[in-house]
C-alpha cells in the first residue's frame, strides 16, 4: 500500500505542477530533492512571482524511520517505527480575487519491533480560503468536493464537510480560516471500509482538485483590483499564518519529526500584514467575508 500510495502521489505532483504552469503562463516550478537524516526525503516544488501565483508549493515526500519520542507520547506508543508519505500544496495566488487553496493527502504506517505493521491509515483533504467571497465558488468547490465523496460512502461530504469546518479555525480568533471543503483524518480498516478502499477515496478526493479548483482561478485571474483589496489581502493572509503556526497539526509534526524546514514552512505568503484591531468597514465586502466565516455556511 505505501508504495501504491508513494507512486500515486508522485504522480500527482506532476499532473497538478503541469496544469498550475500552464494557467500562470508565465512562472514555472523549481524543483528541489531533499533527504532527511533519519530516513527519507521529498520532493519540493515551488512557484514564485507568476502572472496568477505569487507564491505557492507542491510538496511530496515519503519518511521513516524511528518514531521521535514526542509523537510516541502522543501516539501512546513505545519503541515504534513508522513510515508517512503525503503530497501538500498551498497556492497563494497575486490577485486578491482568488482564493488561497490548500490540499492534503497523505498515508501513514506504524511497525513494532519485528517490523510488522500494527497501525495504519489514511488522511487529508482540501480547503478553500477567498479574500473576497463570490459564493458561487465556494458552492462550485464543495460540490465538486461531495461529487467525489457521494462516490464513496453517502455521509463522507457530510462528515468531512463538518471537521473541515472544526479544524481550519482561528479559536483565538473565532472565525473559521476560510470556507472549508473536506478534512479527513485517521481512516483505517473497518466492516465497512478495507484500506483498499480507503485508498480509491483518498485518491478520488486527490483526483477532484484540479477540478475544484482551476475554473475558480480562471474566472477570477483577470479582474482588476485596488490597493485596498490587496491590503485587505495581506491582512487576511495573516490569519492564515496565524493558524499554520499556532494550531496545524502537519506543521507540529513537520517540526518534531526533524523534516525539512524549508518545506513545512512553504505554505508562509511572502506579503502578509499585521494591522492592530483592524476592523473592515460596516456593510462592506470585507466585512461580508467576516461574517461568514464567523459560522460555517451549507454550500451545496
Amino acid at each position: 500500500m505505501k508504495d501504491r500510495f508513494y507512486q500515486y502521489i508522485q504522480d500527482l505532483q506532476d499532473s497538478i505542477t503541469a496544469k498550475l504552469e500552464a494557467v500562470d503562463g508565465k512562472a514555472t516550478f523549481q524543483q528541489d530533492h531533499w533527504k532527511r537524516p533519519e530516513g527519507g526525503g521529498g520532493r519540493t516544488r515551488v512557484i514564485e512571482n507568476g502572472n496568477v501565483f505569487e507564491k505557492g508549493g507542491v510538496n511530496i515526500s515519503a519518511v521513516h524511520g524511528k518514531l521521535p519520542d514526542s509523537m510516541q507520547n502522543y501516539f501512546g506508543v513505545e519503541d515504534a517505527d513508522f513510515f508517512a508519505c503525503g503530497l501538500s500544496l498551498v497556492l497563494h495566488p497575486k490577485n486578491p480575487m482568488v482564493p488561497t487553496v490548500h490540499a492534503n493527502w497523505r498515508y501513514f504506517e506504524m511497525y513494532n519491533k519485528k517490523g510488522e505493521i500494527v497501525d495504519q491509515w489514511f488522511g487529508g483533504g482540501q480547503d478553500l480560503t477567498p479574500y473576497y467571497l463570490f459564493e458561487e465558488d465556494a458552492t462550485h468547490f464543495h460540490q465538486t468536493c461531495k461529487t467525489a465523496c457521494d462516490k464513496h460512502h453517502p455521509e463522507f461530504y457530510t462528515n468531512y464537510k463538518k471537521r473541515c469546518d472544526e479544524y481550519f479555525y482561528n479559536s483565538h480568533r473565532n472565525e473559521g480560516r476560510g470556507v472549508g471543503g473536506l478534512f479527513f483524518d485517521y481512516c483505517k480498516a473497518s466492516e465497512e471500509m478495507s484500506m483498499q478502499n480507503w485508498y480509491d477515496f483518498v485518491t478520488e478526493v486527490g483526483d477532484s482538485f484540479l477540478e475544484a479548483y482551476v475554473p475558480i482561478v480562471e474566472k477570477r485571474k483577470d479582474l482588476p483590483y485596488t490597493k485596498e483589496q490587496r491590503d485587505w489581502q495581506e491582512i487576511r493572509r495573516g490569519r492564515y499564518v496565524e493558524f499554520n503556526l499556532v494550531h496545524d497539526k502537519g506543521t507540529l509534526f513537520g517540526l518534531k519529526t526533524n523534516g525539512r524546514i524549508e518545506s513545512i514552512l512553504m505554505s508562509l505568503p511572502p506579503h502578509v500584514q499585521w494591522v492592530y484591531d483592524h476592523h473592515p468597514e460596516a456593510g462592506s465586502e470585507e466585512e461580508k467575508l467576516i461574517k461568514v466565516l464567523q459560522n460555517p455556511v451549507d454550500w451545496v
